[in-house]
């Protein structure tokens, strides 16, 4: 990845853009099991515009993309982790989410991710185990204390 990044809170001029964002990159996965509805995912991207849980994600001064953690009093919930296709493939993921860990050590992190969307193997890789399932997600927890996940060589 060149260039550091940083976490702000959003800001109400980030809601377009990074809904914008969020159905880029979901369309593909969404259409496959027929549950692509722009207004759905404005209505929950709407609901979850939390400064308090949902970051910004910048590089270089540029939105590269956003990333929630809801810390519960067991485990951290993240969602509404996008990433910028531009941003993809470079490291920044693993970075952002070695940030958020590390913010929160001791708790368990959770996930759900959509029933074959390729991401899976990106939360794999950080740690992740599947837990469970619902009817369309797959549910994901990596341990509290694992710490760093090696590089792949």
């Amino acid at each position: 990845m060149s260039g550091a990044f940083t976490l702000r809170p959003v800001a109400e001029a980030d809601f377009e853009p990074l809904l914008d964002l969020s159905i880029r990159v979901l369309r593909e996965d969404l259409e496959r099991v027929g549950r692509f509805d722009p207004e759905r995912r404005r209505s929950r991207m709407r609901a979850g515009f939390d400064p308090a849980v949902l970051s910004a994600i910048e590089v270089d001064g540029r939105l590269a993309g956003c990333i929630a953690a809801a810390p519960a009093e067991d485990h951290v919930e993240v969602h509404s982790f996008y990433l910028e296709p531009w941003a993809q493939g470079r490291g920044l993921g693993a970075a952002v989410f070695a940030a958020v860990r590390a913010a929160h050590p001791d708790l368990p992190v959770r996930i759900e991710v959509l029933k074959g969307a390729s991401v899976h193997r990106f939360w794999e890789k950080q740690g992740f185990v599947r837990t469970g399932e619902q009817p369309f997600d797959w549910l994901y927890e990596r341990p509290a204390g694992l710490g760093a996940v090696p590089s792949p060589a």
